[in-house]
């Protein structure tokens, strides 16, 4: 889950400082734990054991909120919130590298923090690890196909439809957490901080790996062929 740079939105990343792009990553990403958490664990609370209709709350709240969190943080820094799109804009020369990394840490960091926000705002316990195993081939494989659907979202919507990016990014993941086996969480910080929550939306640790790795992949597949279905016949050699 997450957003990237929309080209269409104002002012220019570069009118911010470094530091308030960071803070905009680290507290948009908290948000979307938050949102993803929390939602998960009311759905859980209120579904009376149906954990479809659970699922569906926890669907319906990750999906809207990601809308207005781009929204709001796209002008900012980006609104990446996932460092699979952030090394998908780091290859693509749009973000320096050290600057990409740095995006790294602050997502994970405010990933972590979001994740013990929701646990607050239930009452639940801070430090929790996950018991929730989502492991064998197809589950990572669900993985990639939803970061790569997830890139070529973002990829194509800046391209044609660049004002259009936040409703776009938050509708395919309203989506890819009912047509992947994995519920779609298609961004290795989420993955990370998920794996910290005992709660409906968590993930064993040890079952993260797989996760992250496939993500990764589906990005990079994503970035080569959508950089290839995106070029203009006017700019090739």
């Amino acid at each position: 889950m997450s957003a990237a740079h929309d080209a269409s939105l104002e002012p220019p990343l570069q009118a911010f400082s470094l530091s308030r792009r960071l803070a905009a990553e680290a507290l948009g990403t908290a948000l979307l734990l938050a949102i993803v958490i929390g939602s998960g664990i009311m759905g859980e609370r209120l579904a009376g054991g149906n954990v479809a209709i659970a699922l569906l709350g926890n669907t319906l709240a990750t999906g809207a909120g990601l809308v207005v969190l781009i929204t709001i943080f796209g002008p900012l820094s980006g609104a990446h919130f996932n460092p699979a799109v952030t090394l998908v804009f780091a290859l693509r020369r749009e973000i320096a590298w050290p600057t990409a990394a740095a995006y790294v840490a602050v997502q994970v960091a405010g990933a972590i923090l979001g994740v013990w926000a929701a646990h607050a705002m239930f009452a639940e316990p801070i430090w929790q690890v996950s018991a929730k195993l989502r492991d064998g081939p197809a589950q990572a494989f669900s993985e990639g196909v939803a970061t790569f659907g997830l890139v070529a979202a973002i990829l194509g919507s800046i391209r044609f439809r660049p004002e259009a990016t936040p409703t776009i990014v938050g509708l395919y993941i309203t989506s890819a957490y009912w047509f992947t086996a994995s519920t779609s969480f298609a961004n290795p910080a989420v993955t990370l901080a998920r794996s910290l929550s005992n709660t409906f939306a968590g993930i064993a640790p040890t079952s993260a790996p797989a996760f992250i790795a496939a993500q990764l992949v589906g990005a990079v597949a994503a970035l080569l062929v959508f950089g290839w279905l995106l070029e203009e016949r006017g700019r090739r050699p």
